[in-house]
């Protein structure tokens, strides 16, 4: 198998993903233990899709026939002082992703990998929809600071059962 600085700078950012995955999951365990369970949802709904984007990474270094490795990740913060907290490090991770994928995309243009460019398209499209989402619900849990229900009810408002985007990279396992 052969390497590149593109599918070495892609393994790392599995790590990251996997990484985000697990800031999610502890995320939604907060919020579980508040008993608000439609946050804890929409978290535990994040955890999955930021494990799908490190497995859509895997594929490519597969089908690429690369080497694939997978880094450790540290742990994940868990304590929060409020209800807001958690949601104001989402939208700093989401916003550190988008900066490591531009890096990626250029990464690959630089070195003149155009199908690992081609690959890091779709993610760039998904992490503008990410730090959208991400900063409408900061500024939704910030006014309900006082009173995180009403949080609860916007996303019970707001939530709808998202359709698979038909142009999203396969990931490896398939549909886990």
């Amino acid at each position: 198998m052969s390497t590149s600085r593109f599918a070495d700078a892609l393994s790392g950012q599995i790590g990251y993903e996997f990484g985000a995955s697990q800031q999610y999951i502890a995320i939604a365990v907060f919020y579980d233990s508040e008993t608000l369970p439609r946050l804890a949802a929409h978290f535990y709904r994040q955890a999955v899709e930021e494990r799908n984007h490190a497995m859509m990474m895997v594929q490519y270094l597969l089908d690429a026939g690369l080497d694939v490795a997978i880094p450790g990740v540290e742990a994940p913060r868990s304590q929060f002082a409020d209800v807001v907290e958690p949601v104001r490090l989402a939208l700093d991770q989401e916003r550190r992703v988008t900066e490591q994928i531009g890096a990626l995309a250029t990464l690959a243009r630089d070195t003149g990998d155009y199908a690992g460019e081609q690959f890091m398209s779709w993610f760039i499209k998904e992490q503008v929809e990410e730090v959208s989402s991400m900063s409408g619900l900061l500024t939704v849990v910030e006014r309900a600071q006082d009173n995180p229900l009403l949080a609860e009810e916007y996303l019970a408002r707001e939530s709808s059962a998202e359709a698979e985007d038909p142009t999203a990279p396969h990931a490896a396992g398939g549909a886990l």
